[in-house]
């Protein structure tokens, strides 16, 4: 490994992101500049070229343009009412009972949309002043949105579960699926614990008992959107459609919710489709430079040197582990998700099967320390967003959303060391 190239990779990626340059421009520009110093100007263009090129022929990357314009048809289509009210229905009369709706609304709905920004706009941009007229604490109410919608990413369909994916060599979308499911549960949970003692504490009101009938009306209300979670995993499980056909079904099925709720009109689909083009654009764009820098690593040797380095500081297990953990939790706070997956699996996954890890374990915990670090300044996207939809500064959100944040930590710690938590149901499922 030369240290002088691994200094240019790193240092110019800092400079880069200080200047506020895109951190898709930021990682591509970081491993151009590193290659140049490795071979001459035209084979580093070229093959830097041909290796983002190459990134992006890939069937199972499909899913995510599909599932994106799911969602965003899903956000336009009257979808978050409809969970919010059924979720209000289940859990509003316990104390703390809007922010257990808060909770419920972006869990199903994060899950649904595939997004945890959508989760975090949308819920919470109905539920904020729902919770502000009850006398909720407007901080407690926006941390309550913002470490919640960070659980969609964890329960299926999930984008960042398919960008793992392609990142370790092609770990089964479908056992990723099914292995994020307890974990997002369990997070929801213990959330949902926190607002209790501080509902009890703060004396906040709850919600009437809705009668059966009221029940059963927004029940059926709410069934066709969470019917999509049966359709989409349910057919990946049972092997009818692979994932990235599951993708495609669910633009067809949530279009068949948009007509159904008569939500959306012909004019509605123009910025659907403006709005799904750039996302995945931005999203494809950061998954090309990114694998083009996870190459420029390998080809400076940075991961097995890195893999020697943490091996020879202990050879116990658990020491590793909460190196590794303490290395995402970082990068969290300072990457976005997408880049901090493709260029770290590569480098960290090694280590983890060679100390006895399964790669859906670590998949698990890899995005849940990335998911930790969107609710933690100062690159936090869903923090940013949850605030905007509060309109909060992040320093009066941040004391309320320090119990939320030790709880997240808390599940992390206990799928890490209970592998269970996230092997037992891809087991049941054959996977």
């Amino acid at each position: 490994m030369n240290y002088t190239e691994v200094l240019i990779l790193v240092i110019s990626f800092l400079v880069f992101l200080s200047l506020r340059v895109p951190i898709a421009y930021s990682i591509g520009l970081a491993a151009f500049f590193t290659l140049i110093t490795a071979m001459p100007f035209l084979p580093s263009v070229t093959t830097l070229a041909q290796r983002m090129a190459t990134s992006l022929d890939s069937f199972t990357l499909s899913a995510i343009p599909f599932f994106i314009l799911a969602g965003q048809i899903m956000n336009r289509g009257g979808i978050a009412v409809r969970l919010i009210n059924f979720a209000k229905a289940i859990v509003g009369p316990l104390p703390g009972g809007l922010a257990f709706v808060n909770i419920i609304s972006c869990m199903l709905f994060g899950a649904i949309s595939g997004s945890a920004v959508a989760a975090a706009s949308a819920i919470g941009g109905f539920m904020h002043p729902m919770m502000k007229k009850d006398g909720y604490d407007p901080a407690y109410s926006a941390a309550i949105n913002i470490t919640s919608a960070t659980t969609g990413l964890m329960i299926p369909p999930s984008n960042v579960l398919i960008v793992y994916s392609l990142a370790s060599g092609g770990v089964s979308i479908a056992a990723l699926f099914i292995a994020g499911y307890l974990p997002g549960i369990l997070i929801g949970v213990t959330l949902m614990i926190v607002a209790t003692i501080y509902a009890i504490i703060k004396k906040y009101p709850t919600e009437k008992l809705v009668g059966f009938t009221e029940f059963l009306k927004r029940f059926i209300a709410a069934f066709p959107s969470l019917l999509l979670l049966v359709v989409v995993i349910g057919g990946i499980v049972i092997g009818i459609f692979t994932a990235t056909e599951a993708s495609a079904i669910a633009v067809l099925y949530t279009l068949i919710l948009a007509a159904l709720y008569k939500e959306i009109t012909w004019k509605d689909f123009s910025p659907i489709f403006l709005e799904t083009v750039k996302t995945s654009s931005i999203v494809l764009l950061l998954i090309a430079t990114s694998i083009a820098m996870s190459w420029v690593m390998s080809y400076e040797n940075i991961p097995q040197e890195i893999s020697n380095t943490l091996l020879g500081i202990s050879d116990n297990p658990i020491v590793i582990l909460i190196i590794i953990n303490l290395i995402l939790l970082f990068v969290g706070i300072f990457m976005d998700m997408t880049p901090a997956i493709l260029i770290f699996t590569p480098i960290f996954l090694p280590i983890a099967t060679k100390i006895g890890l399964d790669p859906i374990h670590f998949g698990i915990i890899m995005i849940l320390n990335l998911c930790i670090g969107l609710c933690t300044p100062p690159v936090g996207s869903v923090l940013f967003v949850g605030c905007s939809v509060a309109e909060l500064s992040i320093q009066k959100v941040l004391k309320p959303l320090l119990p939320l944040f030790l709880v997240m930590i808390l599940v992390l710690l206990l799928i890490i060391y209970i592998p269970e938590l996230s092997l037992w149901l891809p087991r049941q499922f054959g996977l």
